[in-house]
């Protein structure tokens, strides 16, 4: 049975001094259990600072992106080998914020282009994690535009297809994936739970068709998108979900220990 998992995603958030305050609330709020995993992704610069608090919990600490070559000339660039070094269990890759698919446009528009990644990037991204046994969180989902269109399916298979292009079942069966329906992620839309459950469901049959049946079951399917304490029961109860990737919830200490009840 896939133990429940929820993460929560910091974005650029949190000071050296907020993310502390953050976690030591989290560590008091959120009772230990062996029942959910539990894992935060902050900022680069402040990983260090989790990853030591929580050195003695049962949290883990994860990044928010990595760069695939180990080191080079890569201008502020982190490497997978980096992260292993400060501690890193899990990684978010592929997320669409980094794709330059938003849900809530908060920048001009003229620089969306700067948020380049492909599924070549993050294929290659994910390779590097594997090398270096940090778990993968790879995040797929449709804008509103592929929803009205009736290209959801379309759109998710070929993002999955295209991030494990070359990788084998037995590598990824550890990985996670990640549902983040893009018109849901940070505006207060969630997708209904019972559509989310059949996208989650469509994405374990995809991946049975690009690893195998055996790594498709293993691996656990989250649901990201606006997920907060009044909707993450009933998410967490669907099936085919396995648990959250949560962003702004996940900063408010409370909140986010409630979700994790829900879990």
């Amino acid at each position: 049975m896939r133990k429940k998992l929820v993460v929560g995603n910091w974005k650029m958030n949190m000071t050296r001094s907020e993310a502390s305050a953050a976690i030591e609330s989290l560590l008091l709020l959120i009772e230990p259990t062996t029942e959910v995993e539990l894992a935060i992704c902050p900022t680069y610069l402040t990983i260090e600072t989790v990853a030591q608090q929580f050195r003695r919990s049962r949290f883990h600490v994860g990044a928010q992106d990595v760069f695939w070559m180990p080191s080079g000339a890569f201008t502020g660039s982190v490497s997978a080998v980096m992260l292993k070094d400060m501690g890193c269990h899990f990684c978010i890759v592929g997320h669409s914020e980094t794709r330059g698919r938003f849900g809530k446009l908060e920048i001009p528009e003229s620089t969306v282009s700067y948020f380049a990644e492909t599924d070549e990037t993050v294929n290659l991204k994910i390779k590097a994690l594997l090398f270096q046994s940090i778990h993968p969180i790879l995040c797929v989902g449709e804008t509103l535009a592929e929803r009205e269109a009736g290209r959801t399916d379309e759109v998710i298979q070929a993002q999955l297809k295209g991030a494990l292009q070359g990788i084998e079942g037995a590598e990824f069966r550890d990985g996670v994936v990640a549902y983040e329906p893009v018109w849901a992620i940070g505006t207060g839309k969630t997708c209904d739970s019972a559509e989310a459950s059949r996208v989650c469901s469509m994405i374990r049959k995809a991946l049975t068709d690009i690893l195998d049946e055996d790594a498709a079951q293993a691996i656990r399917i989250l649901y990201g998108g606006s997920v907060k304490s009044g909707n993450a029961e009933e998410l967490f109860s669907q099936p085919d979900i396995d648990g959250g990737l949560v962003g702004g919830a996940s900063l408010v200490a409370e909140e986010f220990s409630k979700i994790v009840r829900s879990a």
